[in-house]
């Protein structure tokens, strides 16, 4: 039984992005199967001792080692290169182990980490806690204002990391400029791109010299499983993280790699979708008794509206809202909801919503969450894939309980 390319991997780079989200990447094995196999072996076995050899040398192409690499996360990898327009990636087990390896295995004792101050809570954990432990300092800047980000660096500074949108007050920070910013400093941009997603923001195109997705969220999309994809240039995974990933074992295993094929598979149908229904429910919220504010980046008000409009394809699926009366307002708000459900997760078909003061940034003090303007009212709604129409009827009846 030998593998082969599926014929279109010939010709990727002449099809549109809804043809490589169904084909990207596709290796199929001699039993010709459609759908690709899942490969949920460890290890592999090689015809001779010398070929064995030859492998691990890497004189040789070939499977090693299911930590290492194997040919359904293989599949996955190809794919989202291709639509991210990446050269190259590396999946993981999650989106936090994406973030942290693409931060580890380029840092060294003595380096200098500039980061947004607004990001999600375990980033903050990573950049704030865990990377000064091992002799990385970190600077938090206030990621929207670009003078800030130039006097942050430091001679030693060699990464910048943001989010945009962030978690979860949707500020749209400026890639390009960033960007141009870090480079000057002879440092590297790293870019979570999870509430975009690939097909609202593309940062490489932007600047950035890596990018990294939880695909947990948007890009398995139905709430099913873990994963995380780092995308960057074939020279940044050979040099920098292909080692750290191969011996840290941050990998992702095959069924999930399968699960994340079929998701990309409607990936477009999915975010078009999504992204529809936030545009009309944030105008639907901004009407509701009982609601102070709503962000949205394709709103007009929107503080970094130009920003979006320049960078991003639409404004995305998360829409982000602040109730009267703070935590209890919220917290019956939140309780009133019925086709909606709480939870802390994001990007699922399901409409979620999420009191981020109590979750996901539960651990900052309440002064560190005034200064990202994450108030005690303030909640963040992931649009889902149900009918306008019910997520309005829903969220009519829980603004009149605030």
């Amino acid at each position: 039984m030998n593998e082969h390319f599926d014929p279109l991997a010939a010709c990727e780079d002449t099809f549109g992005l809804d043809t490589l989200l169904v084909h990207g990447g596709t290796v199929r094995s001699g039993f010709g199967e459609t759908s690709e196999a899942v490969f949920l072996n460890s290890g592999f076995v090689y015809d001779s001792a010398e070929a064995a050899e030859s492998r691990f040398k890497g004189e040789v192409d070939g499977f090693v080692y299911s930590r290492y690499a194997n040919p359904t996360v293989a599949m996955f990898e190809k794919r989202m290169a291709l639509i991210e327009g990446a050269e190259a990636a590396r999946a993981t087990a999650s989106g936090m182990a994406a973030v942290t390896a693409a931060l580890l295995c380029q840092l060294k004792a003595g380096d200098h980490v500039v980061a947004s101050r607004a990001l999600f809570g375990s980033c903050l954990y990573v950049v704030e806690d865990l990377l000064p432990r091992y002799g990385v300092p970190c600077t938090l800047v206030d990621g929207t204002d670009l003078d800030q980000w130039r006097r942050a660096v430091r001679p030693e500074t060699r990464v910048f990391f943001l989010e945009t949108p962030t978690n979860p007050t949707l500020d749209v920070l400026d890639i390009a400029a960033i960007a141009e910013i870090a480079h000057d400093a002879g440092a590297r941009l790293v870019v979570d791109n999870v509430f975009a997603t690939p097909l609202g923001q593309r940062p490489l195109k932007l600047g950035a010299d890596v990018v990294v997705y939880s695909a947990t969220k948007h890009i398995d999309g139905q709430g099913r499983c873990l994963g995380g994809v780092i995308l960057s240039s074939e020279d940044f995974i050979a040099s920098e993280l292909k080692d750290f990933h191969r011996h840290t074992g941050p990998s992702l295993s095959p069924f999930n790699a399968w699960v994340m094929l079929k998701g990309l598979e409607t990936l477009a149908l999915r975010v078009e979708r999504h992204c529809a229904n936030a545009v009309r429910i944030a105008a639907f919220l901004a009407d509701q008794p009982g609601i102070r504010k709503v962000i949205h980046p394709g709103r007009p008000d929107h503080p970094q509206v130009d920003v979006a409009i320049r960078q991003m394809a639409n404004g995305g699926p998360m829409v982000t809202f602040e109730v009267e009366d703070g935590k209890a307002g919220a917290f019956r708000f939140a309780n009133a909801l019925k086709v909606v459900k709480i939870s802390n997760n994001l990007g699922d078909a399901r409409s979620l919503v999420t009191h981020p003061a109590t979750t996901t940034h539960q651990r900052l003090t309440p002064e560190a969450r005034a200064v990202l303007g994450i108030g005690d009212g303030l909640l963040r709604l992931s649009v889902g894939l149900e009918h306008p129409r019910d997520l309005e009827n829903d969220l009519a009846r829980a603004a009149a309980a605030v």
